[in-house]
């Protein structure tokens, strides 16, 4: 039986039209079976074994890397000369969280108490926790500034008290005991007759209250129904706004915990949390694009109006009353201890800051705070939080103690925690977020490309046969009418 090529190519045309549609449907359906994979995997929820355990138990190794600044003239400081400070560290400590009472509630939202532990690394770090450094007593120098407006005989009452327990404006300590806690008579005899008036009940140190301990109730979206409030905060220890600040704005509980965010984020899509530490909610801003091991991100780092004062960024008002721009003032919340927060080295801040105190040289890469995020799923891949804690100290008459010390916010230390995804974790993504939608890309384009090279051929094939045939047929014509006069 002769096999008509003709009908053979329109086949092969026909052939080449479904596979270009097939190719264009798929160049639609893929991205949309990718996103609706993200948003099944994005959900907060036990039956997602693999994403409920990374936010369970955060997988990625967190560290803390604390710095000090040691004061080299103490003497001097306090016969009101500008304090001469070496930056020492790191120190480095090995973060562990684990959430802990989780609780998921009918409402689409779970709770949850996440704990922390702090485990020193020596060998990440530049000395060992026996390393003695100086820095200001906040007992002394912080209980002054607080009770600078007492009547003059009650300040006296509590320089004598302070010589008393032998407490000095300033703390030689290693730094094991400035870090967890060093044993001290004034500490024991304010916890005994004045309870509540310090942190924590034990010994006293930077982070004792840090080591062992949660950051609060948290009850935060799953984003079962609505992938877009996924992570979102939704109350933290029953608080929906907080009562720390002087305006509503100031005491809103926004964004997310600070660990993951809602998926499909855009380069106009900002980073708000919630900061238990800080007392406040916090946003970042986009910086700029980047890779981490080809895998996909956003840089978001913090805008120069974080820590502005409310004269500088009026929606800062609320956390006044304030100093110079790029101090936040954390007093409120740190039980009126005249304490500060900052960028490491007064990065971003009022430049004025720096003529205070000698030996800090800021710079965004040393002391930037940033978060690289996978904006397609909302999760963090490489994240460094930097933040300095800073004491305002002052002369306070009647307390001998603060000498003839100058009006200066001063750093005592700040610290760097960070992370960042690798391994099989980061191999997994970039499987399934770079590598199969790559392949996904190239089959539709390849379905494309192999339905038109198909229609094309076809068509040409198609053509010539046609012309092939009128041909032949002009031949069958001519040999006919030769035949006929041949007859004649």
């Amino acid at each position: 039986m002769a096999i008509n090529k003709s009908k053979v190519a329109i086949g092969f045309i026909v052939a080449g039209t479904v596979t270009v549609l097939f190719g264009t449907v798929l160049t639609f359906v893929g991205p949309l079976i990718i996103d609706e994979q993200i948003v099944k995997n994005t959900v907060i929820n036990p039956k997602n074994e693999m994403s409920y355990t990374m936010w369970k138990d955060i997988p990625v190794p967190f560290f803390m890397s604390v710095y000090f600044f040691n004061i080299l003239n103490p003497k001097e400081v306090l016969n009101g000369e500008k304090p001469m400070v070496e930056q020492k560290g790191p120190y480095v400590y090995r973060k562990r969280c684990q959430k802990d009472n989780i609780t998921f509630h009918p409402n689409n939202t779970v709770s949850y108490r996440e704990y922390r532990q702090y485990y020193f690394e020596p060998t990440m770090s530049a000395g060992n926790e026996s390393d003695v450094v100086t820095i200001p007593n906040m007992l002394v120098l912080g209980a002054a500034v607080m009770m600078e407006n007492l009547p003059y005989p009650v300040r006296l009452m509590i320089s004598a008290t302070f010589k008393t327990f032998k407490e000095g404006p300033f703390l030689t300590k290693t730094v094991g005991e400035l870090m967890w806690g060093y044993d001290s008579g004034l500490v024991d005899f304010l916890n005994k007759y004045l309870p509540g008036m310090l942190p924590s009940t034990g010994k006293f140190g930077l982070f004792a209250e840090f080591n062992n301990s949660n950051t609060g109730l948290f009850t935060i979206f799953t984003g079962q129904d609505d992938i877009r409030k996924v992570h979102k905060v939704d109350s933290w220890n029953g608080l929906k706004k907080l009562t720390n600040w002087n305006t509503p704005q100031c005491n809103m509980i926004n964004g997310t915990a600070g660990q993951m965010w809602p998926p499909f984020m855009t380069k106009e899509s900002t980073l708000p949390f919630y900061s238990p530490d800080a007392c406040r909610s916090m946003e970042l801003v986009y910086q700029r694009p980047g890779e981490l091991k080809g895998v996909p991100l956003y840089r978001y780092v913090a805008p120069k109006t974080l820590f502005a004062n409310g004269t500088d960024y009026t929606p800062n008002e609320g956390f006044c009353p304030c100093r110079q721009s790029g101090l936040l003032n954390v007093s409120s919340c740190r039980h009126n201890s005249p304490v500060f927060i900052s960028h490491p080295h007064f990065y971003n801040a009022d430049p004025v800051l720096l003529d205070y105190v000698q030996g800090l040289s800021p710079n965004e890469e040393e002391h930037g705070l940033f978060i690289d995020i996978h904006p397609q799923t909302g999760v963090p891949l490489n994240v460094s939080i930097r933040l300095q804690l800073n004491l305002y100290m002052k002369r306070v008459s009647g307390i001998t103690e603060t000498g003839r010390i100058s009006e200066v916010v001063m750093p005592m230390i700040w610290f760097e925690e960070s992370g960042y995804i690798d391994g099989p974790i980061l191999d997994t993504f970039y499987t399934n977020l770079v590598v199969l939608p790559a392949v996904m890309e190239s089959m539709q384009y390849g379905f494309i490309g192999l339905g038109l090279a198909t229609i094309i051929i076809a068509i040409l094939v198609h053509h010539k046969l046609k012309a092939s045939d009128k041909e032949l047929g002009k031949t069958s014509l001519a040999q006919e009418k030769f035949k006929n006069n041949s007859d004649k």
